[in-house]
């Protein structure tokens, strides 16, 4: 595996790719890589020529200074992760090579980025949007690879895509779990043996609520996952909202969208930890 900090120096690999036609498949991360990431790697691997991962802490995402200091980094530990998966290209450039002069773009999602996390982190999805529209034009992936854990980042994403008209395709991918059930992220490093002990809990019941599908009401359903969880006096129940999986507006009964999602974020000590639940699917 090749490791690349400067965009000239990802540019010139990626026209040397385009003269031997290789597709490109990208995922984007930062870094702190767990099995989540690796699965999204992998499934990189199975379909494109080459796969391209970058790491990089992006400061415009973060509205608690706070929340950026505390981010787990380990850029060596990342490297030996990735030398035994199907990356070819590691991309960890510096603030200053993606930012080399403030980004002050400001990107118009609609709804979609004032509920849930919009709601909470104002102005977190704008900085998504600022880093990786920039990755996307340096790396010009063929595809794009992301965790379904962060489902209204997908739905973000693939709406910045069609407004950059962009030929990229964004790719979900399953959620990653530890063997209890709670989802993989970078933040559960920093969960203490208490939090981590309680917060398996929030899948447990994310999973236990899908019993209540056309037996219970959508507003008995979102009561009973706030309750189950917030019983637990070290979990904090941030947000629970059942939405349409397309608009991610919410939906009063089961009947109102053929795609129905369950979004969760509960505070876990000063750890935030998101889930999601897909109660109802179109079938293909």
């Amino acid at each position: 595996m090749e490791l690349i900090k400067t965009r000239r120096e990802l540019n010139n690999r990626r026209v040397q790719l385009k003269k031997e036609n290789k597709t490109v498949g990208f995922v984007p991360t930062m870094g702190a890589l767990h099995q989540g990431h690796l699965s999204l790697v992998e499934n990189a691997g199975q379909h494109c020529d080459v796969v391209v991962v970058s790491i990089f802490v992006n400061p415009t995402q973060f509205n608690d200074p706070g929340d950026l200091e505390r981010y787990p980094r380990d850029l060596e530990k990342d490297i030996q992760l990735l030398e035994n998966s199907a990356s070819e290209l590691l991309f960890a450039p510096s603030v200053k090579e993606v930012y080399p002069e403030s980004d002050t773009r400001t990107f118009d999602f609609g709804y979609l980025d004032r509920v849930m996390e919009g709601k909470h982190r104002p102005g977190h999805f704008n900085g998504v949007a600022q880093v990786v529209s920039r990755l996307f034009e340096v790396v010009e992936p063929d595809k794009a690879f992301f965790g379904q854990k962060d489902f209204q980042q997908l739905a973000i994403i693939r709406k910045m895509v069609r407004q950059m008209n962009s030929g990229i395709e964004i790719v979900a991918c399953p959620i990653v779990r530890e063997s209890d059930g709670l989802a993989m992220s970078s933040r559960n490093a920093l969960l203490t043996k208490k939090h981590r002990k309680s917060a398996p809990l929030i899948a447990k019941t994310l999973k236990e609520s899908c019993n209540f599908v056309s037996l219970k009401s959508v507003a008995e359903t979102e009561a009973f996952v706030r309750n189950q969880i917030d019983q637990d006096e070290n979990l904090d129940t941030e947000y629970f909202e059942i939405v349409n999986g397309d608009t991610l507006l919410p939906v009063d009964t089961w009947e109102e969208s053929p795609y129905i999602v369950g979004c969760i974020a509960v505070l876990a000590g000063t750890v935030r930890l998101i889930d999601n639940i897909i109660y109802k699917k179109p079938v293909k």
